[in-house]
């Protein structure tokens, strides 16, 4: 079966019926409207969006795209945590572009354009025993909810918080909630151990034996690293990626990622995939075409503003 028709086939599932009547169209005036925003490290902002049916629906792992306005482009983001009850979803994005430049400058009470989900195939989650959840930098929004679902699910969760310094680090309460035990590794030291995740992985394995599975969520080269030592280690490891995506069906290609040889789209395929397959190198390069036309949406942004 291809991409299209099976996300098609599951697409009664992922996206429940929209009410009809004047209630639906009170829920489409209430929808995807900015409930609360913050600061949460330099750069790195938290919304709390109105989006009933996308909370409802969400499972740990999943992901919505989202347009700012009329006109931006549509960007991938991790949900990081949702209310089915107050029908909210929370969203922590890092300012690195035009596009969640604009997201940056949405206040409070306005509505964003569209917002699309919940989208990707939802965390496997099953009692394993001692799995260990790194979050590096922005990293570490996305990993909450899988943190939630794996200790809800009777395993032992061990978080790892990892930044260069302490001033990029967020979600220690909130990953305090949802871990057993939480750890924080800053490359200078700042706050906690000084060193990678890397080290702190070899630490954890030292203390208490056995790692059932890492889960690993953040930069590239970080991924990329993880998965080189728990493959010498022998301990499965899953990562969580996040390219360039435009529709979420497959069909622009713009996700796509070599795993264990094979051409995969994260938004169909993913975003969870055997980090000791994934073709990290090539990741990389792919992700580096784009950085011309960022440079320049930027440019144009400022001149915006002015």
């Amino acid at each position: 079966m291809g991409k299209l028709a099976r996300f098609v086939k599951g697409a009664r599932t992922r996206f429940p019926p929209v009410p009809r009547g004047p209630h639906r169209m009170e829920l489409l005036k209430q929808s995807f409207e900015l409930l609360e925003k913050r600061e949460l490290a330099p750069k790195v902002n938290l919304y709390k969006v109105r989006a009933p049916q996308v909370a409802r629906a969400r499972k740990a792992g999943q992901f919505v795209i989202i347009r700012v306005c009329e006109g931006s482009e549509r960007i991938p983001l991790t949900i990081a945590d949702a209310d089915p009850v107050a029908g909210t979803v929370t969203l922590v994005v890092q300012e690195v572009g035009s596009t969640t430049a604009r997201m940056a400058q949405v206040k409070v009470g306005e509505r964003f354009a569209d917002l699309l989900g919940p989208l990707g195939a939802p965390t496997h989650v099953a009692k394993i025993g001692t799995v260990v959840c790194v979050g590096g930098g922005i990293g570490i929004a996305p990993v909450h909810p899988i943190a939630q679902a794996l200790k809800a699910a009777g395993n032992r969760v061990i978080g790892v918080l990892a930044a260069r310094n302490t001033g990029l680090l967020f979600f220690r309460d909130e990953m305090r909630k949802a871990c057993d035990e939480v750890r924080v590794w800053t490359d200078d030291g700042s706050e906690g151990k000084k060193g990678l995740a890397t080290d702190a992985i070899k630490e954890i394995q030292a203390e208490v034996g056995q790692i059932a599975e890492v889960v690993a969520i953040g930069p590239v080269p970080m991924m990329k690293f993880v998965s080189k030592l728990t493959k010498e280690l022998g301990i499965k490891t899953q990562v969580s990626l996040n390219p360039v995506m435009v529709d979420g069906t497959g069909m622009c290609g713009g996700c796509r990622v070599s795993v264990d040889g094979k051409s995969k789209f994260v938004c169909v395929d993913g975003p969870e995939f055997d980090g000791h397959q994934v073709d990290f190198d090539e990741l990389s390069r792919r992700q580096a075409i784009y950085k011309e036309d960022e440079r320049r949406a930027m440019e144009r942004l400022v001149k915006e503003v002015r």
